[in-house]
């Protein structure tokens, strides 16, 4: 079995530029589990890259220093040097005045998800994208949400790297109340993710189990059925009007949340296996997947050792580049570039590939930020256009 279609030459798909790599500090334990990175995210006004380096860890550089030190190492790698490896005195011997501080945060149990937020209490649109357009650095408070193996969730400040919500010890500013629990799984569940309006949550795991749920409400708005295997990632387009979905079943699926359609397969094992096959142990488990924020590009992670560039309007990989044992990825805030989270602790970073959207899909994106596909077909315009602003023509 291949990893691409018959169709498709590997040595023709084109390779994602390596740009630099992040490795934890070594210690005696290093070749122990509890190493892993299982997440990485950015935060939304670009200033931190938050890293799960293992060991209960997680690093916060800011994103800007990072791209630099890349940029300056570049010439160090071609001879021969190896990668960055972090350290406290790496990242605040040159510190301006308000300039992001570099902090390492021991969340006192393995940490498996990360997610930023921001502490302004009222907001103008419940669109998040929206929101963070006026988000300025150091006037109002990042948070940092960390999801723990032990089932807690802890809140830090960013900027201090203080913790400000603790389930088992005194807070501040939150009550700690439980607003809702939403359940309809059945076993774990290994990952959610808002819509860009935060009216919809989308949550997957074992048992081959995609939820959509109405926030408003707090109830189940449908299941999504499709894949073979456990579900272990997904995210929304950044206009919401599409969720991929990524399964050990070896595939990619893209819908429409709107109308519970698929309309994209993205593959990983050809000729594509069975449903019995794929949903039992393969070597092309795909362990995440990442939307771009152009709204053009997909990336996802397999256990065959790549890491994989898609167009939303391809069936074969745009780019590829090596990655063994990857478990995560996530793009860069303004769509730049990718970073992918593997076993040894390290993250990896590539530049995504370069494209100029045309005017037609900006329009598209403006469009579906506020429409559902629904009301697209009642739109007086021509069949054809209804289908490109319904994503059926992928």
């Amino acid at each position: 079995m291949a990893s691409f279609p018959d169709f498709v030459n590997e040595n023709e798909i084109g390779k994602a530029k390596f740009i630099g790599e992040l490795i934890p500090p070594v210690a005696p334990f290093d070749q122990k589990s509890g190493r892993e990175t299982w997440t990485v995210a950015f935060a939304p006004d670009g200033s931190y890259f938050a890293w799960s380096q293992g060991h209960r860890i997680v690093r916060l550089v800011p994103w800007k220093k990072c791209l630099a030190s890349f940029s300056v190492r570049k010439e160090d790698r071609s001879s021969g040097a190896g990668p960055r490896r972090l350290s406290q005195q790496d990242s605040e011997g040159s510190l301006l005045p308000g300039e992001p501080r570099e902090h390492t945060i021991d969340c006192g149990d393995i940490v498996w998800g990360l997610a930023f937020g921001s502490s302004v209490p009222e907001k103008q649109s419940r669109c998040v994208n929206i929101e963070w357009h006026r988000f300025k650095f150091g006037q109002d408070q990042l948070l940092l949400a960390t999801g723990l193996n032990n089932g807690r969730i802890k809140i830090w400040d960013v900027y201090t790297g203080k913790l400000l919500l603790n389930p088992d010890g005194p807070h501040r500013h939150y009550d700690g109340n439980m607003v809702k629990v939403l359940r309809g799984h059945q076993n774990w569940v290994y990952c959610s993710a808002f819509s860009p309006d935060s009216s919809v949550l989308c949550s997957v795991g074992a048992g081959k189990a995609v939820f959509l749920w109405d926030m408003d409400k707090y109830t189940l708005i449908r299941k999504l059925e499709g894949h073979h295997n456990d579900v272990v990632s997904c995210e929304f387009s950044p206009d919401g009007a599409l969720l991929a979905t990524a399964s050990y079943d070896t595939r990619v699926i893209v819908w429409d949340p709107h109308t519970a359609t698929v309309l994209l397969e993205l593959g990983h094992l050809f000729p594509p296996p069975s449903p019995i096959f794929a949903g039992g142990a393969n070597d092309r488990w795909v362990r995440s997947v990442a939307f771009c924020h152009n709204g053009q590009h997909i990336a996802s992670v397999t256990d065959d050792r790549l890491v994989r560039f898609w167009r939303i309007d391809e069936k074969s990989p745009q780019a590829i580049a090596p990655l063994t044992n990857g478990l995560c990825c996530a793009f860069s805030t303004d769509g730049s570039v990718l970073a992918a989270g593997s076993r040894d602790g390290s993250v990896h970073f590539w530049a995504s590939p370069r494209s100029i959207a045309s005017l037609q899909h900006l329009c598209r994106l403006t469009l579906r930020r506020v429409m559902p596909t629904q009301q697209v077909y009642t739109l007086p315009i021509p069949f054809s256009m209804q289908d490109y602003l319904a994503y059926k023509t992928l």
